[in-house]
């Protein structure tokens, strides 16, 4: 029996398939720098451990079994480990990351007045580095993203407790430290993500609708990929998941401000932009043509004005700069005006708009004549030929216009500005 017992000992350790991999972490144990000790997820796609760059030692995870070294998350991106002293641990109710001189450089800094049963930190089948009780979850690393986005991770906000989820790029390839460009969501009646450089925009989603963000239409439904954006009195969150688990994607904010998906296929072997946004800068930049004024890259220039409006700066549209964007060629008289039809378009900025989920196009246009400070109405949601209502109440800004994507918006116009065609008995509608 003993030497049964011996044989099976040597194929744990020796063969490959057979090999044990730990992804939990008890209140006895700790991970080491000097140790080389790491987690690794079940399935093998993750591993969490420490890692050096730049001289500099962090905390992170990263896909396990990929020929292009990836991080997905990092603990202490802006307090790095100068030295190869560092230990994690579980101290109390907390997971403590330990420097030099046992100096704390991260926690997951949560207060528990009382103890009931031990703590264990694990690192799951999806990337998310979690700890928990007997009770369930007490922290996870999915609520504290850095630049990457992994399938089955929330992008936006838990409004139960007004944690806001976004990412902020590295500084550099070797610098995992905070960047200069982040990608977060704007809570409003019609939300949308920004890209920012600092405080500035750089640019917007768009809207939900239903499918996709009108502002990035490269993202449509995939038979290996299924993505939402959940919007209700809990939350206000984009996710998606994968239906094909050969495949791997991610949504990551590089440190030169590019929004990507990415996908990783056993054939590739690499890391393959599926898009990226902003591709193109002559329209997909903030506001790059000003109020009443949109995009389009069919067209040279690139900048126009919608229909019933005139340039704002004749002599700086000249100049190809139009930011100050276009004004109405007519006022409106609230009581005799219509509307032009703009289609395949990203939606206005949702700053100013009014949401009503539960109304369709009939009578969100009546709405919107109603008011005299309507300007332009579309449906919420393009599925099923179209349902819900958008109202916008103020100037139209960062309008683009698709070959082939983007939605319906309705502007509204002053009669003498709309254009005139005739029914079958020969009268003049608009």
């Amino acid at each position: 029996t003993l030497s049964v017992l011996l044989v099976f000992v040597v194929m744990i350790l020796f063969h490959p398939a057979l090999s044990i991999y730990i992804n939990t972490l008890s209140s006895t144990e700790s991970l080491t720098i000097s140790s080389n000790r790491t987690l690794v997820s079940p399935g093998n796609i993750f591993e969490l451990g420490f890692f050096r760059t730049n001289s500099r030692w962090y905390l992170g995870v990263w896909y396990k079994e990929l020929t292009e070294i990836t991080y997905v998350w990092i603990a202490n991106r802006d307090n790095p480990i100068s030295n190869s002293i560092g230990i994690l641990k579980i101290s109390g109710n907390n997971l403590v990351l330990l420097g030099h001189s046992n100096k704390s450089v991260w926690s997951t800094n949560l207060t528990r007045e009382n103890e009931r049963s031990p703590v264990v930190a694990e690192l799951l089948a999806n990337g998310n580095f979690v700890m928990r009780d007997s009770s369930g979850l007490l922290w996870q690393s999915f609520d504290y993203p850095t630049d990457t986005l992994l399938p089955e991770m929330k992008l936006g906000y838990d409004l139960k407790t007004g944690l806001n989820r976004f990412l902020i790029s590295w500084r550099s390839l070797d610098d995992p430290s905070n960047g200069n460009f982040s990608y977060s969501l704007e809570k409003r009646e019609l939300p949308e993500f920004y890209l920012y450089k600092g405080n500035f925009r750089v640019h917007r989603s768009g809207p939900w609708n239903g499918i996709a963000f009108s502002g990035i239409p490269e993202d449509q439904k995939l038979s290996y990929m299924v993505y939402n954006f959940i919007e209700n009195s809990d939350e206000a969150a984009y996710t998606f998941r994968m239906t094909n688990s050969s495949i791997y994607s991610k949504l990551t904010i590089n440190s030169e401000g590019r929004f990507q998906r990415l996908t990783w296929t056993p054939s590739s072997g690499a890391w393959n932009v599926f898009w990226s946004s902003p591709e193109n800068p002559e329209c997909d930049l903030y506001m790059i043509c000003g109020p009443y004024a949109y995009c389009d890259l069919n067209t040279s220039p690139s900048c126009n004005c919608i229909q019933g409006f005139n340039p704002g700066d004749v002599e700086q549209w000249d100049l190809r700069d139009w930011t100050s964007g276009c004004i109405r060629r007519t006022r409106l008289s609230c009581s005799d005006d219509g509307f032009t039809r703009m289609k395949n378009m990203k939606l206005p900025e949702t700053t100013m708009a009014i949401v009503d989920r539960s109304i369709g196009m009939k009578e969100c246009k009546k709405r919107c004549l109603s008011d005299c400070n309507c300007t332009a109405f579309a449906n919420a949601d393009v599925r099923n030929g179209g349902t819900g209502c958008v109202i916008w109440t103020a100037q139209l800004d960062d309008v683009r216009n698709y070959g082939a994507d983007g939605q319906d918006l309705y502007v509204r116009l002053a009669a003498a500005d709309l254009v005139k065609r005739r029914n079958a008995n020969g009268k003049i509608i608009s």
